[in-house]
């Protein structure tokens, strides 16, 4: 019986062994080829470790390092701004629609379930995003769309239902308010999904171009995607147009390993971020999955 035990141990530990390695060695290869010369990749293909160590790339991402510091900071802005608002606005949301006493919860909820299923589309939204709120050529049109997700409401609402009744109906007896049960009970006991929305938020936002392809002109505004698909659209330009290529230097343009060099530069302050919120994020999508 204990050598069964011990067999079936050591076969867990392998295949998760495996698949560790499924997922941290296609990141040893994304660094590998980022350092790597730019005709050894198109020669020798990808590889773990770089044939010959070659700078290039990173040279070419950073060769205007005002801008794309000041991309850097208008990213890390408005992913802050826009992870505090959500987790605000929605925790503001999910509370009444939790509550059993609240008689209009199943008609907001219906409501809300709606915009799941149906969506205005691009060209609308973008009229009123320019023309009515105008909010083109401002931070605040990285922040304010999609500050109320549905999907997040729904997950906060769950851990808020799972809540003893019990303990919200003692702190009312003792004469607390709506504002304390909400701030000092709901709040405490429902981190484990404030911190996934907030992951998740802060994550899209971080990876967020489109918005500055649709609605921004002005170069100190610009995201740090997008900036960066500014970079690579220009190496891949120079590298198909020999006569450009030359003019700028050569035509060894590093279009390839730039886009690594590019994912390694975004993906930086995300896997910063990700452990402080790691223990809540497994719990908080269990949770929220699967429950109400």
């Amino acid at each position: 019986m204990i050598k069964k035990i011990k067999g079936k141990q050591l076969g867990l530990n392998l295949f998760f062994t495996v698949l560790s390695l499924t997922f941290i060695i296609p990141f040893l290869i994304l660094i590998a080829v980022s350092l790597s010369n730019e005709q050894d990749v198109w020669q020798y293909g990808y590889r773990l470790v770089p044939k010959r160590f070659d700078l290039t790339a990173y040279k070419w991402v950073f060769r205007n390092p005002g801008q794309i510091l000041q991309a850097y900071k208008v990213t890390a802005t408005f992913s802050i701004l826009h992870m505090i608002t959500t987790v605000f606005v929605t925790l503001l949301a999910a509370y009444p629609l939790s509550r059993k006493e609240f008689k209009y919860r199943n008609i907001i909820t219906g409501l809300m379930f709606f915009t799941l299923l149906f969506s205005a589309g691009t060209v609308p939204k973008y009229i009123w995003n320019t023309q009515f709120l105008n909010l083109g050529n401002t931070i605040w049109i990285y922040v304010l769309p999609g500050t109320l997700q549905v999907w997040n409401v729904f997950m906060i609402r769950t851990f808020m239902q799972g809540i003893p009744y019990e303990l919200t109906e003692a702190a009312i007896i003792d004469g607390a308010g709506e504002w304390s049960v909400f701030l000092r009970i709901m709040i405490p006991l429902t981190k484990p999904g404030i911190a996934t929305i907030a992951l998740l938020t802060f994550l899209g936002s971080w990876n967020n171009w489109m918005t500055s392809l649709l609605y921004i002109t002005k170069d100190e505004l610009v995201s740090l995607q997008y900036f960066l698909q500014r970079i690579l659209e220009e190496a891949e330009f120079l590298r198909e147009n020999e006569a450009a290529s030359q003019l700028m230097g050569g035509n060894d343009i590093p279009s390839e390993t730039v886009r690594f060099a590019m994912a390694i530069t975004v993906a930086g302050p995300a896997l910063f971020v990700f452990p402080f919120f790691q223990k809540y994020f497994v719990k908080g999508i269990t949770i929220g999955g699967v429950k109400g």
